[in-house]
């Protein structure tokens, strides 16, 4: 698509979200016609009138393979926006996914308040997110569900999403980046030795093949 026929279909469709189509087209590559669950930020709230809110919203996926399978919107450009075509990567160049293991998605709203506070974080730091890093805290580790606090899960290994691949749109590069719950132990030996994220990865899928985060985990991968 040109520029020119970039303004010329913004002017004919003031609806026009090219940015969320690609959201919605991706998953449907694995969903087929499954209308996931929606759950939309409160307009008012958003930062662009003044409030605490950097996403438009989340979708929850219901899988056959046993968990619900959630998506950030708005950590790439969503709306028609001239100046963000052609750009390299579409705003932060990623959405931010999750996959909670045995998990309605009506049951999954704890953790988009959870990626609804790491969109916060990169917005307001401009420090984002790529495959291999980790979220976590040594100090007090808690639950990454303070609805349940029991759980061993406490912080968050980021890898690409093992369905939905990365995609070339007219904003730029859109990568899908999975958060994998770990536990605090898991969590200590990735952050002594980098090199044993990829060991941990491929440990969990024997297990968990899409890298699902299972809340009731009490194994230890590494």
């Amino acid at each position: 698509m040109t520029l020119e026929e970039f303004k010329a279909k913004a002017e004919a469709d003031h609806e026009w979200a090219p940015g969320w189509d690609e959201i919605e087209d991706a998953f449907k590559a694995v969903y087929g016609s499954q209308e996931p669950q929606h759950f939309g930020t409160v307009l008012q709230s958003r930062a662009m009138f003044g409030g605490p809110e950097y996403l438009d919203g989340y979708s929850a996926y219901a899988s056959a393979k046993g968990y619900s399978h959630v998506v950030t919107f708005g950590m790439s450009e969503l709306y028609a926006d001239e100046e963000s075509f052609g750009h390299d990567f579409s705003k932060w160049g990623y959405e931010m996914t999750i996959k909670l293991k045995n998990e309605a998605p009506s049951d999954c709203v704890w953790a988009m308040n959870m990626l609804g506070n790491l969109a916060r974080y990169t917005f307001k730091s401009e420090r984002w997110f790529e495959p291999g890093q980790y979220v976590g805290s040594a100090e007090k580790p808690e639950s990454i569900n303070l609805g349940k606090p029991e759980s061993k899960i406490t912080s968050l290994l980021i890898t690409n999403d093992t369905e939905i691949p990365t995609r070339q749109t007219i904003y730029g590069e859109l990568a899908f980046l999975q958060l994998v719950g770990i536990t605090t132990e898991e969590f200590l030996k990735v952050k002594e030795n980098r090199d044993l994220v990829p060991v941990l990865l491929e440990r969990l899928r024997a297990d968990y093949p899409d890298l699902e985060t299972d809340m009731n985990r009490t194994k230890n991968y590494v």
